[in-house]
């Protein structure tokens, strides 16, 4: 068999030598002879690419989101030596990123172990997906319907009430709550969120603070309604704390008397007309005795916001802090349109201040129950008295003992007894 060969290059480049195999042996073709050549092959270094050739990586900088798909699939790491070390993630871990990311499309979380609940709820906290405006609201429901006080058992927004009224529906969703202060918001006896408390999903509401939020008779007439009627809302309340609410009065308290398992009150800076009576009536009916000292369990010391969701709070307060921010700079340039003679309506937000001095002025009414162990601790000071002020107070507890196991001499009678009595 013959074979012949015509190489023509149009190219000065030296693309080296080239191999035929033909009838089992190897030749080399001269490219300048175009003639075939029975040898053996030498060893040189071959070349594939010219020494000019130069490779450029380019990426499509437009579509950041595919960008990130490919770098969120390894996480990088740097060695002792400095050299970029990178390792694949986990399928787990990409698979909870996926969700995260969407988080609002799912149907239900009924049934789902809570272990992987609790780290895809820390995913989707971190991707900030609960302050989102709409989607946010749908995703913090699907967790708050399947694991209630898991992702918040305690919620403290005492003083904050713009985060109260941006998030108002976000902090309706939360369900199984023992423990809300309120404290210091100026709700009034109109707000929602007051109405809500009377529902079912906060029913096991132990812990309620409502300090200086410009309550009156009937707000609690509102508040106690359930109880009164259908022994349903807040009857598991323990510990309610309506101290700063100067229109509350004698009777206000009355609407108090249906919350039988009530074991301390603080009603101090209210508008009572007869304490004395006041005293005597809590202690009849439903046990509750007046307290000499301040008791710890009002220093709001004790709540603290508690659970999945403590990280989702500070957000949406952080939110509300930038907002503010902005209309700062808004009410700047407002002063100015008003020096130009342009008007502009702005709404001023409202700063809680306590009541202090009518709490000092109608003294501390503070409750709690002689049988029960924990809640009528005394407040602690730090401040270090005199050896005078230890033994007035050694003083007061005496008589305070004294007047304690008198009265229980003449009141025997349990608040089953009282409800039996109170049917004739």
């Amino acid at each position: 068999r013959g074979m012949s060969y015509c190489l023509h290059s149009e190219s000065h480049l030296d693309t080296g030598p080239i191999y035929v195999r033909e009838n089992g042996k190897l030749h080399v073709v001269n490219r300048g002879a175009g003639s075939v050549q029975n040898v053996t092959p030498k060893a040189r270094p071959f070349s594939l690419f010219s020494r000019t050739f130069s490779v450029e990586l380019c990426m499509n900088r437009e579509d950041d989101r595919a960008r990130r798909q490919r770098t969120d699939h390894f996480i990088f790491t740097y060695t002792k030596e400095g050299n970029l070390r990178y390792s694949a993630k986990s399928l787990f871990s990409l698979v909870l990123g996926y969700i995260s990311d969407n988080v609002d499309h799912i149907d239900s979380l009924i049934g789902f172990p809570e272990q992987i609940a609790e780290k895809l709820f820390s995913a989707a906290e971190a991707r900030q997906k609960f302050t989102e405006p709409v989607t946010g609201l749908r995703a913090l429901q699907k967790f708050t319907e399947a694991y209630g006080s898991l992702v918040l058992c305690s919620l403290c927004l005492r003083n904050r009430y713009l985060v109260i009224s941006e998030k108002l529906e976000e902090i309706k969703s939360f369900r199984e709550l023992t423990c809300l202060d309120l404290s210091c918001c100026k709700l009034g006896d109109e707000h929602e969120l007051l109405e809500h408390l009377t529902k079912e999903a906060l029913s096991s509401v132990k812990r309620l603070l409502l300090k200086d939020n410009s309550l009156s008779d009937a707000g609690l007439r509102r508040m106690t309604a359930p109880v009164r009627v259908l022994k349903k809302g807040l009857d598991n309340l323990l510990v309610l704390d309506l101290s700063c609410n100067p229109k509350i009065t004698d009777v206000g308290i009355g609407y108090l008397l249906s919350f039988k398992k009530l074991n301390c009150l603080d009603i101090s800076g209210t508008g009572l007309k007869d304490v004395d009576a006041v005293i005597k009536r809590l202690q009849m009916q439903i046990g509750l005795v007046h307290s000499k000292v301040p008791l710890k369990e009002f220093d709001h010391s004790n709540c603290k916001t508690e659970g999945w969701a403590e990280q989702t709070v500070l957000q949406w307060e952080q939110a509300v802090l930038e907002a503010m921010k902005s209309q700062d700079n808004l009410r700047s340039r407002v002063t100015a349109l008003h020096f130009y003679g342009k008007t502009h309506r702005i709404e001023e937000v409202v700063k809680c201040t306590l009541v202090e001095p009518e709490t000092k002025a109608s003294g501390n009414l503070q409750f709690y129950k002689e049988n029960v162990e924990n809640c009528h601790l005394p407040l602690k000071k730090e401040v270090a008295g005199s050896h005078e002020l230890k033994n007035n107070k050694k003083r007061a507890l005496a008589e305070q003992e004294r007047e304690r196991t008198s009265k229980q001499k003449h009141l025997r009678l349990t608040v089953e007894d009282w409800d039996l009595l109170n049917t004739y």
